[in-house]
């Protein structure tokens, strides 16, 4: 094992405010020599199944975890000023009991806690703590918040209580060394930046003092961190337009957020660290510690389908008595029918796949009944069993369609039912299937917005305070995404002759796509997917944690479809069409 493992950083997934990617992230890792990373996005664990598979597939050992926002009071209380900023906690899983953990724990502070920030409180942290290691967090953690407090026993008194809710072993304090000494050495500084660095390096000697002072008394173990939001020292810039997006802020702005004046919190190599730390040497080997202890298996790829209630004894007997009965209605039930039905349904019933195939039919039944119009679009249509449960509406012998076009044994993956409806009555729908099998275990599928070309050039101009007319012209100049293709700004730049001799010639213009080409393709925003919802057999929280959409109150799993399906659920697309409507 290498010497130092990285316990507390950030990938895009911290919405703009992390730069690292995890493709790159893991590979770097890698590169460095180390081979366990950890991830701690803030507040959500949007990528913690992309992290997991791209550490698994590179041989690199993955430590899920986040930083968690603990409100001061009750993660209920919502009272302006008092309740709007909370302290900072980094949480790692130590095993899977620990992830699922995380996940609720994720849930419940976007699902209940959610005042400006996703929050948790320490009755939470008490009840859903086993297989999880808390780390004090950055100076916005309650530990070092203590450490700055008029009172000289705060801080004692802060980590006594995470101790006790965490038990020994599993509570550490954490150290950073950011260079405060060496950036201050700058003579061209601006006032404002300065007074900002001298204060975190004051923080930093305080901090380093107080927990060499009581890690022995208290036998808390002292941990490194760097706290990485990028992962070159050279994308520091990159990820500093990306907090001017967020906050509305302009580069040039001195009085804002400014982590570019740190321009430290990459992905260090283990020799670094081991240099930056070494007055406090044993708080290096402690993170080696802490990567033995976690260690976590995710079944992936086994789907669980939703429970059909239904009145026989076996859900593939109920779907195959429902058959007969419906083909009698709709099929002549010649020999060419009655094997093909009898063929299916034994593909089906080797995938275990009937409660799928009830669900589906239960919801479009039901919306028949209710007078609303649906449609399936794809490789359903190459189903008979699906078109005597009526929800296709042609028979795919008239038309020699396939069935293995739609399933077959050998299919790894599972097959998908796309079931239109009538936009205006969609909900409805929803509402009867979140009914059915309850709140807790229906929701709709989170997507994610990226910043590509034309979108970067916009978010970037915006923030150098570059007029609107220059910028929406220098866009323009990217083609649009066409049918999933786009060309990359660096393609653009050499392949565009207007645009290569802007590149090249305007000083102002090289500065606007250079900033642009680091936020290239880094995920800008969170939004609910067009038509997926999944439904599960358990509380979702057992499979992805959950989120509100932005202004709304429907419940999103954090995980996009990908990961969903990867987590074991079976999406299902519910899709408004207009035209349904409108017949």
């Amino acid at each position: 094992m290498a010497k130092f493992v990285h316990l507390h950083g950030h990938t895009e997934y911290s919405l703009l405010d992390g730069l690292s990617k995890i493709p790159k992230l893991v590979k770097t890792v890698k590169e460095l020599g180390m081979d366990t990373v950890a991830v701690t996005d803030h507040g959500v664990m949007y990528g913690a199944i992309e992290f997991y598979k791209e550490c698994i597939s590179a041989g690199i050992k993955p430590i899920i975890g986040v930083e968690m926002y603990v409100a001061r009071r009750s993660h209920k209380d919502k009272e302006a000023k008092m309740d709007s900023e909370p302290f900072h906690l980094t949480v790692l899983a130590k095993n899977y009991q620990g992830y699922l953990n995380l996940m609720k724990l994720t849930s419940i502070a976007h699902l209940e806690g959610f005042y400006y920030r996703p929050r948790v409180d320490k009755k939470l942290l008490q009840e859903f703590h086993e297989g999880l290691i808390a780390l004090s967090g950055c100076p916005a953690g309650e530990f070092i918040r203590g450490i700055e407090s008029e009172s000289k026993d705060k801080a004692k008194e802060i980590a006594k209580e995470y101790l006790e809710i965490f038990r020994e072993g599993n509570y550490f304090f954490e150290v950073q060394n950011h260079e405060y000494r060496e950036l201050l050495e700058n003579q061209n500084l601006d006032p404002a930046v300065r007074r900002d660095l001298e204060n975190m390096e004051r923080l930093q000697a305080l901090t380093w003092k107080k927990v060499q002072a009581l890690s022995p008394k208290l036998g808390v173990p002292i941990i490194a961190t760097n706290d990485y939001h990028y992962i070159k020292p050279e994308d520091a810039d990159g990820q500093d337009a990306l907090l001017c997006v967020q906050t509305g802020k302009l580069i040039s702005d001195m009085d804002r957020l400014r982590m570019v004046d740190t321009p430290n919190l990459y992905l260090r190599s283990p020799e670094e660290m081991v240099k930056l730390l070494e007055e406090i040497p044993e708080a290096i080997p402690n993170t080696i510690k802490v990567a033995k202890q976690c260690n976590i298996e995710i079944p992936l790829g086994k789907p669980f389908f939703p429970i059909f209630d239904n009145p026989l004894h076996s859900s593939m007997e109920y779907l195959r008595q429902l058959t007969q009965q419906k083909s009698a209605q709709v099929l002549k039930l010649t020999e060419e029918e009655k094997e093909r039905l009898e063929y299916e349904l034994g593909v089906i019933e080797k995938k275990k796949y009937a409660d799928y195939f009830l669900v589906v039919y239960d919801f479009v039944r039901w919306a028949h009944e209710h007078g609303i119009i649906t449609n399936t679009r794809g490789s359903a249509a190459g189903s008979l069993v699906l078109y005597c449960l009526g929800v296709t509406n042609s028979n795919p012998l008239d038309y020699m369609l396939p069935f293995e076009r739609f399933l077959t044994v050998f299919r790894p993956t599972l097959p998908d039912i796309d079931v239109d409806l009538a936009d205006d009555r969609r909900d409805e729908v929803i509402k009867y299937v979140t009914n059915k099998y309850g709140a807790d275990r229906v929701a709709h599928i989170v997507t994610f917005g990226t910043m590509l070309g034309r979108a970067a050039i916009r978010d970037i101009g915006r923030v150098l305070g570059i007029s609107y007319g220059e910028v929406d012209r220098i866009a323009k100049l990217i083609p649009p995404p066409h049918q999933g293709f786009y060309i990359s700004l660096d393609a653009a730049t050499k392949q565009i002759p207007e645009l290569a001799d802007l590149y090249k010639n305007n000083s102002h213009v090289k500065t606007l796509l250079d900033l642009a080409k680091k936020v290239e393709g880094s995920v800008r925003h969170a939004s609910v997917h067009a038509a997926g919802i999944v439904i599960a057999p358990e509380p979702l929280t057992n499979f992805t944690p959950l989120q509100r959409e932005a202004n709304g109150d429907k419940v999103v799993t954090q995980y996009d479809m990908f990961a969903v399906e990867d987590a074991g659920l079976v999406k299902i697309d519910f899709l408004g069409i207009r035209n349904l409507s409108i017949l």
